[in-house]
């Protein structure tokens, strides 16, 4: 399938998702939907992930050394071309996809193969990867265009200097070594980072809990992930095969 045809069908999935918002806030609370979650009440098999942190952090470290061949966020996904590529733009925001709606790339899994196994236990996932900022790199507030998943951080890399914080809606959270949080980025956020050294975490989404008809309009969505979003992140992540 052509670049042309890819780009008309994430076009329409992002309307798509933009359109069934009014919908979707009937069920999660909408004005009044949660800025941060409770981990254990709202999806508690994260918890392995923080259980095992110190593994998933080695695998980081041991990928860090060649940062300069991953790609940039909007490498993967145009839709972030601001965030990623034009605000702070002698700075970098990498992304190791590890999924993605359903793929799996295959080169980066093998790479992280204690990360990608946990990951393979959490139930409604999104999508999933490594999110690196360079030192100083901020990012501009924005919102997801849907309602449909949640977003969870564990934080494996954090500067002792000015470490950086998340404000999500008019709430600020400043991340910390080792611990993890879960927020709604339908909500307007952004990353004030004046650090001095690379901030990473693990980011996993998870398709947002809400009761029938909605559970059933969003598993429609994911799989609508599935055959057009999904495949384009990966192949594009699949053109980005680093070597240690």
């Amino acid at each position: 399938m052509s670049t042309f045809h890819w780009a008309r069908k994430n076009i329409a999935l992002y309307n798509a998702a933009m359109l069934f918002i009014p919908f979707f806030d009937l069920f999660c609370g909408g004005r009044r939907r949660p800025v941060f979650f409770d981990i254990d009440k709202t999806c508690p098999e994260l918890r392995r992930l923080d259980e095992h942190r110190e593994d998933i952090r080695r695998e980081l470290e041991g990928l860090l050394p060649c940062q300069d061949q991953m790609p940039m966020y909007h490498q993967l996904d145009t839709d972030l071309i601001h965030a990623s590529g034009r605000f702070h733009r002698d700075k970098r925001w990498n992304v190791f996809m590890l999924f993605s709606y359903g793929v799996k790339p295959e080169h980066n899994r093998m790479l992280a193969p204690r990360t990608t196994a946990l990951l393979d236990g959490i139930p409604g996932l999104a999508q999933a990867f490594f999110s690196i900022l360079d030192p100083g790199k901020s990012i501009p507030a924005h919102c997801a265009p849907t309602r449909s998943y949640i977003r969870y951080h564990l934080a494996l890399r954090v500067p002792q200097t000015n470490p950086p914080s998340i404000r999500v809606k008019d709430q600020v959270y400043t991340w910390k070594l080792g611990e993890s949080v879960m927020f709604d980025d339908s909500w307007e956020h952004e990353v004030i980072n004046h650090s001095d050294g690379i901030r990473a975490v693990l980011l996993v989404d998870i398709l947002r809990p809400m009761r029938w008809p909605a559970s059933w309009v969003n598993r429609f969505f994911y799989y609508l992930g599935c055959r057009w979003y999904g495949p384009r992140i990966g192949r594009n992540a699949n053109n980005f095969q680093i070597k240690l």
